[in-house]
């Protein structure tokens, strides 16, 4: 195993709190996961799905258990274990690898009973590979001593989840004049209903309101205006202030037994619950599973079926439902089969529901889950690592798996789980197949806690493709480009030509729609998919049968911040975050590639326009007009951008805009969403503001490649000895800021300065949120909270700032691995050629609820014009004329369109026209 497993043997670095689970989950429910003790029972794929989440979400104990030795089916979704593994505990071979995701998650084995002396340890149980017997046996236990119980099974195309989590489980949703009348100000309204509770902070006047207990709200009439009760006795409201949710505990209660009617569930699911259970007593009374395809086996758990109490309907009337037999055959020649992306699917929701049990943190399941893909069904002897693929679809199927060129776009979260199914399934596995992935980006801190192929020691290495190793047939050729037009030399019309399908796993809607035009114009089904905390999304476009991707309308995409709101008048920590990084930028980057490109290029500012050379040359005059010789130097320098950031510039803005501006018809200047602002005296004694002066000056020390200090004492006693150490700042920020900005007078003084640069090259400072102990973050931070101080705002800790700032996309492991399942089920239908709508599903994922929503895509839009019709995936082909035959004119192309173009019959993916599209071919 060790020779086969190379990129697990290394230990990966110790990380106490993974970052981006805390994004989603919080501090509090994060430090009640790192409290928790968890037992994953059952270590087929569908066990190491969910221990691989749990790993990775950081929980603070997990134990594996399973007495069975491996074979050769569990390979067919088993990512953790290998051909030479055959015969070994499969709990004790997962150990290593999954130790190695996370070291500070307390792992260990058992291949013993589980009795209730085991049990007792553990606040959270979850059964993956059980009998009935077992479940009930288990599930009695853990309800009498309190564990929170789980049961999960996958079966070929069908899944399987049942919760207990005792009699009273307590949910934490921690969210984020006229007496008691307040009016929120944001263009979308509000979220309070009657009955909810909030807090408030940031008020000015009637401060009684801040930092308070939650108050009780009613809304009143259609206007965002809220009732919070009685105000009189407060002192007057001024400005500003910000109201928070705050959601309510709730209390459910669960019974115990998995094998409890389905009244609340829709047909189907209760269909599947009867099948479950008569698939229990198959089992009980051949000691084996149905035969994959056998119909006498088929019947028989039919009859089983039928002969359980009746079904119950939807108002809970018994016998008055029909048992959907067709279903239950289906179910019974497949149930053998074990599909990765089916473990991905189930096994993520059943983790994130084991983390809502430990930490309390979003609404359970009510109980039971029931889901099938069914619809990846085909429309019309020798011992094999996907005998539990085969199975299912059979051997031709599996054959034409391994044959597919396929093209995945991106390697990051998600990226690395489709690496990790298309092994598993054998995608590109077999003669003539392969897999081609690029990813430009390099890893980082955050990717580490929502994947499982990337280690610590990777970081800032382009991604590794370890998943070979889980299949050593797998074909992988891994690229490090950027899919655009600046490398359609490499990606060109050839090598999309020779591809069966492309994958997306970006996360940017402009690099979604470049791949989407390119599949369009090769007509390559492309599989699309995006994540977002517990929020995820799958699609399919399949050629001349669905609706193109297109991109979401501008006006739901996140644009920037107007210049004057983040220069003036900030009203949230998001406004001065992003003042922070672009400060960060204008003092730290861009000075230092102006200065540089001046050494290699003297004459390049006099190739600029008058205003355009004198903007470039004020954002690099920090570094030139007087160049720091020693730290000395650079503290003086921060401490005079301090006072003009911070003191200096607030106090102008107080002369222009005074606190008591009011306009022509009476309305304070300073109302709404504008906070009047207050300038800060420096205060040595203050930590936040010798954070500011010590990232700065450490970050100017590296920009002039000078040595910079880590002494904050030695910092705060130069500081105290000479009070007046930024001065020699105070003319050269006059001269920068000048009135007559455009005057040449002032450009030629710029200039002439710069022609006295000593002629050595600068270190541009490139933001990294990752980099500890480069003051990067902490300059970020410092700049940030002292600006939102300014203002009135409340302030950031690290880790939020860290989050909008570095622009995380919160992300954990258990989405993105149901998003991935989801994407391989579309997969299994695209290569296997299915040719009807209604077969193929886009899909919608919600874990905290858990909602899953499945439907089918729409279908591509005709356009007609007179007798023609035509869709996105359509083309016209002409042909070159034969030698000595003229040109086709204009004249000539409408008349060959009007009586020769067919309707669409090709298949095609999406794209923004909705014009036919010409091409042309010799």
């Amino acid at each position: 195993a060790e020779s086969s497993w190379p990129m697990y043997q290394r230990i990966r670095s110790s990380l106490s709190i993974l970052p981006t689970p805390r994004y989603v989950l919080g501090t509090e429910a994060m430090r009640r996961l790192r409290r928790s003790s968890m037992l994953v029972s059952g270590m087929k794929g569908l066990g190491v799905e969910i221990a691989k989440n749990l790993v990775l979400a950081g929980v603070g104990r997990l134990t594996l258990h399973d007495p069975s030795p491996t074979c050769w089916m569990d390979l067919a979704s088993q990512f953790f274990l290998a051909e030479e593994d055959i015969g070994q505990n499969r709990a004790k071979a997962s150990l290593p690898h999954l130790a190695q995701l996370n070291s500070s998650v307390c792992l260990d084995a058992h291949d013993g009973p589980l009795a209730e002396i085991e049990l007792q340890a553990f606040q959270v149980v979850v059964l993956t590979d059980s009998t009935l017997e077992e479940q009930l046996q288990v599930g009695s236990l853990c309800h009498k001593l309190g564990v929170h119980f789980v049961v999960a099974s996958t079966r070929g195309l069908v899944g399987q989840l049942f919760c207990d989590f005792g009699k009273e489980f307590t949910i934490y949703e921690p969210s984020e004049g006229s007496p008691g009348i307040l009016t929120v100000l944001e263009e979308n309204g509000h979220c309070f209903q009657d009955g909810d509770r909030a807090v408030f902070s940031g008020i000015e006047g009637m401060t009684e309101l801040n930092d308070g207990d939650p108050r009780p709200v009613r809304v009143l009439g259609e206007l965002p205006t809220l009732w919070i009760g009685d105000t009189a006795a407060f002192s007057p409201y001024l400005r500003s202030g910000t109201i928070t949710k705050v959601k309510k505990p709730q209390t459910r209660s669960y019974v115990s037994s998995p094998a409890r009617e389905q009244n609340e569930a829709g047909k189907r699911a209760r269909c599947l619950h009867q099948a479950f259970q008569a698939l229990h007593k198959f089992q009980a009374q051949t000691g084996r599973l149905p035969r994959p395809w056998d119909l006498g086996d088929a019947n028989e758990l039919v009859v089983l079926a039928r002969g359980l109490e009746p079904l119950q309907g939807d108002h809970g009337e018994k016998g008055n439902e029909a048992l959907d037999e067709a279903l239950v055959k289906e179910f019974a020649m497949t149930c053998t089969g074990d599909l990765s992306p089916v473990s991905s699917v189930i096994g993520g929701i059943a983790a994130q529901e084991m983390l809502k049990a430990a930490s309390g943190k979003f609404t359970p399941l009510d109980q039971w889950l029931y889901f099938d893909a069914l619809e990846c069904l085909p429309e019309d002897g020798q011992d094999c690592r996907y005998d539990g693929q085969i199975a299912v679809f059979g051997a031709d199927f599996q054959k034409k798996l391994g044959e597919q060129n396929y093209f995945l776009v991106g390697a990051g979260a998600i990226g690395c789980e489709l690496l990790k199914t298309f092994a598993m399934v054998g995608l590109g596995a077999g003669p003539g197949g392969g897999i081609t992935v690029t990813d430009m980006d390099t890893v980082e801190l955050s990717n580490l806690s929502r994947q499982f192929l990337f280690r610590s020691q990777d970081l800032n290495v382009t991604a590794a493709l370890a998943v070979k190793d889980m299949n050593p047939a797998l074909r992988v050729t891994a690229h490090t480009n950027e899919l655009g037009p600046d490398t359609e030399h490499v990606y060109g019309e050839d090598f999309f030509s020779s591809l069966d399908g492309v994958a997306c796993a970006l996360d940017t809607f402009e690099a979604r729609q470049y791949v989407s035009e390119r599949c369009i114009h090769s007509l390559k089904p492309m599989l699309e998919s995006g994540t977002q905390g517990i929020q995820g999304e799958a699609a399919i476009f399949v050629p001349f049968l669905t609706q193109p991707y297109s991109m979401p309308p501008e006006d739901a995409i996140e644009t920037a911040y107007p210049i004057c709101t983040l220069r003036y008048f900030p009203s949230t920590i998001e406004h001065t975050l992003q003042w922070a990084l672009n400060e960060f930028e204008g003092l730290f980057r861009l000075p230092a590639e102006t200065i540089n490109r001046y050494l290699q290029e003297p004459d390049f500012l006099k190739r600029m326009e008058g205003p355009q050379a004198l903007n470039c040359l004020r954002t690099a005059s920090t570094s030139f007009l007087h160049p720091p010789q020693c730290w000395r130097d650079c503290v003086a320098w921060a401490q005079s951008h301090w006072q003009h950031c911070f003191h200096d510039s607030i106090s102008h803005l107080l002369q222009v805009y005074p606190p008591d501006k009011v306009d022509e018809e009476g309305v304070p200047f300073w109302s709404g969403a504008r906070r009047c602002p207050q300038p800060l005296d420096f205060d040595l004694s203050s930590d936040a503001h010798l954070d500011y002066i010590l990232a700065a000056a450490n970050l100017y020390a590296k920009t002039h490649r000078l040595a910079g200090s880590q002494d904050r004492d030695g910092l705060r006693g130069m500081l105290q000895a000479s009070p007046a150490l930024a001065s020699v700042f105070a003319g050269d920020r006059q001269l920068e800021e000048a009135s007559a900005e455009r005057d040449p007078a002032h450009l030629q003084a710029l200039l002439s300065a710069l022609e006295r640069w000593p002629g050595t090259s600068l270190e541009p400072q490139l933001f990294e949120k990752d980099e500890d102990g480069h003051f990067h973050m902490d300059f970020v931070v410092a700049a940030s909270n002292l600006r939102a101080k300014n203002y009135g705002i409340p302030l950031a800790d690290r880790r939020k700032s860290k989050k909008i700032a570095g622009r995380i996309i919160p992300a954990i492991a258990s989405t993105t691995a149901v998003v991935a399942g989801l994407m391989g089920l579309e997969l299994y239908k695209a290569v296997m050629g299915h040719r009807r709508l209604s077969s193929y599903r886009h899909s919608s994922l919600h874990l905290d609820g858990p909602h899953l929503a499945r439907w089918a895509p729409s279908a591509a839009s005709v356009q007609q014009y007179r007798d023609m019709k035509w869709t996105a995936w359509d083309r016209l082909t002409v042909t070159a004329p034969a030698p000595g035959q003229p040109e086709m004119t204009l004249k000539d192309l409408l008349s060959y369109l009007q009586v020769s173009l067919a309707p669409p019959h090709l298949p095609a993916l999406g794209h923004r026209s909705n014009s036919p599209c010409l091409c042309t071919s010799p």
